[in-house]
């Protein structure tokens, strides 16, 4: 079977987090019966997007991997046969967080994780407050449903972890994502901004060859500092195939599950006849590892 059936699930989050996880569960339990085998959760999905301002107590919002989400999501895993993408607040050790995608397999267990490699600072968007970079490189995980090039948010943009996780052997290129708009941008940079974001991702299905999940949350959330602003999170979580083709894409404003079938054989036929990694010169990209060429 090359047909692989997936759920996005795009949701609002509150600060109530036995509410937020409670919300997931029904939108998992839904999807899986509605025949997915894997579903994919957003960035951060048991609380508000924390990072709008710099705050040490918001550092209790963390947990220990394994730890209680992983209990509910792996234990939830394994009674409905289904693979899950968490994405939760790591407390590795005093002092020492990371943001980290978890893979739940069929059996409850923890197939693998991913720590957040490219870190933002930007107003609204605090990150490296609270985030020390990933120290476990662009690996994908393996699962039953096949090896899960998971990224997280920021990393998006960067066309370097993509293809890193490409070149590993990623069936499937998957980002749980937070990103909105401030509310005092034009709708023109809005729509600017949107657009970018769809558009670099789809890039990435198009240079590897794979299909592409990226998993939004949706709704306003309030800055707990100046709670007449916040970031209006746009939605929009979409699944795209290996030539960057649009198969599914959710509204910008409500909660949903999307349910997509990938064609996991495409990605064979897409690269042979568009074979960008037989066509790749190693032997001249030395200098990509410098920060910038003067």
């Amino acid at each position: 079977m090359t047909m692989l059936k997936v759920a996005l699930i795009q949701q609002s989050c509150t600060d109530n987090r036995d509410g937020n996880l409670s919300k997931t569960t029904q939108m998992i339990i839904q999807a899986a019966a509605s025949g997915a085998e894997l579903i994919v959760l957003q960035e951060l999905h048991t609380s508000t997007y924390f990072c709008q301002i710099e705050s040490p107590p918001l550092f209790d919002l963390a947990e220990a991997i394994p730890g209680p989400s992983t209990e509910t999501l792996g234990k939830l895993a394994g009674e409905l046969g289904v693979v899950i993408v968490a994405s939760l607040f790591e407390r590795r050790a005093a002092g020492l967080y990371h943001n980290t995608a978890v893979v739940l397999e069929k059996d409850g267990s923890i197939a693998g994780m991913y720590r957040k490699m490219h870190i933002p600072d930007d107003p609204g968007f605090y990150e490296k407050f609270y985030f020390t970079p990933g120290d476990l490189g662009f690996t994908p995980i393996k699962t039953s449903v096949g090896m899960l090039g998971v990224l997280v948010c920021w990393d998006q943009w960067y066309p370097e972890a993509a293809r890193m996780m490409a070149l590993a052997g990623a069936d499937l290129l998957i980002y749980p994502t937070a990103i909105g708009w401030d509310t005092n941008d034009t709708d023109e940079e809005q729509q600017r901004q949107y657009d970018a974001w769809g558009t670099v991702q789809r890039g990435h299905a198009i240079a590897n060859g794979l299909p592409l999940l990226a998993v939004n949350r949706v709704g306003f959330e309030a800055s707990p500092e100046q709670p007449d602003t916040g970031i209006q999170f746009w939605g929009g979580s979409f699944a795209a195939g290996p030539q960057g083709e649009l198969l599914a894409v959710a509204s910008d404003e409500d909660e949903e599950i999307i349910l997509v079938e990938i064609d996991r054989a495409r990605s064979e036929q897409v690269r042979r006849i568009w074979p960008f990694l037989r066509d790749r010169r190693i032997d001249a990209y030395g200098e990509i590892l410098k920060r910038y060429r003067d």
